[in-house]
């Protein structure tokens, strides 16, 4: 199962109640997770959030503009002043680990921990970051080079065949247990082979978390197997038509229209312009994506939380 705390729904610039971009994801099996963006003030959303940096295995960073990645370097920094020796994977563009570098050199920053930088052009296949979890690049249309995240997560669970077992008359005791932690045992004058009575259930959780985009299509093969998307609805389609198509961003039609075709069980909106924050814009937006999309659907607040379990059911988590 996988866990979704926003740390900022806004886009361009902080609001009074919304900050810029940031997404915490955390594995629920432990106290792993990664960290999606982190524009200005990540840090202080974190705090407020509870979340320790000292489980922070990954940041991914979609793209290079400020309001998904002002907040990196002085994250990093805290990390370090907590006594952090544990190393942190950054899954982002070239630009950001240059950057990364020129601010250590310029501000005497020196982190006790290492960083264990990919390029995000490497990262298009899928990359393990512990046993079960793992994270993968798409890339997306944006003014400047933009990535979607997929982030999976996979389990084994094994289990005794006990109706077997029990058709065969072998008591429930030591046996069973035998068998259970994979050794072979001896019954009635026959060897009963542990992988013959272990059924293995692999159960896999996948969901997509994009940058900016101004194409969603290009994320449909990615989202074939996907059970959540979280995508950017900067405006609604007609402020888009007014905008223009210079900013390259989504509106809520055109992220819907894409869910729908593709049968997306799940899908997010965040990353919304200020225009649309009030109660007056969020319900454009929400009425925008129901005329185009039919399945199961949010729009982010900062600090909504929300869990994705195996059978691609997601909920969201009541914070009272």
């Amino acid at each position: 199962m996988l866990h979704f705390t926003f740390l900022g729904t806004s886009s361009g610039v902080p609001t009074l109640t919304r900050n810029v971009s940031g997404l915490a994801i955390r594995n629920s099996k432990n106290k792993d997770w990664i960290l999606v963006d982190a524009g200005e003030g990540t840090q202080h959303r974190i705090q407020q959030a509870k979340l320790s940096l000292k489980n922070l295995i990954a940041v991914c960073i979609t793209h290079v503009h400020g309001d998904h990645c002002y907040g990196l370097v002085g994250l990093l920094a805290s990390a370090g002043m907590d006594a952090r020796t544990a190393p942190i994977t950054i899954i982002a563009p070239k630009e950001i680990q240059k950057w990364f570098e020129a601010t250590t050199e310029l501000t005497d920053l020196h982190l006790p921990y290492p960083l264990n930088f990919i390029d995000v052009n490497e990262a298009t296949q899928i990359q393990p970051l512990t046993d079960e979890l793992s994270i993968q690049a798409h890339p997306l249309s944006h003014r400047v080079p933009s990535f979607a995240f997929s982030i999976i997560t996979q389990y084994t669970q094994k289990k005794l065949d006990t109706q077997a077992l029990i058709q065969l008359g072998v008591p429930k005791d030591k046996a069973w247990g035998d068998l259970q932690q994979g050794k072979d045992i001896q019954f009635n004058d026959q060897t009963l082979k542990a992988s013959d009575f272990i059924q293995t259930h692999i159960q896999r959780v996948h969901a997509i978390v994009g940058g900016d985009n101004d194409q969603p299509e290009l994320l449909a093969q990615s989202c074939q197997d996907a059970q959540l998307l979280i995508h950017e609805s900067t405006y609604t389609q007609a402020v888009l038509d007014k905008v223009g198509q210079g900013p390259m961003h989504s509106s809520a039609k055109m992220v819907a229209e894409f869910a729908q075709q593709q049968g997306l069980g799940n899908l997010i909106l965040t990353h919304f312009s200020p225009r649309h924050q009030d109660s007056a814009g969020q319900q454009a937006i929400a009425e925008e994506v129901r005329a185009f999309y039919k399945g199961n659907f949010y729009l982010a607040h900062d600090f909504d939380q929300f869990s994705l379990d195996e059978n691609g059911q997601l909920l969201k988590i009541d914070k009272t």
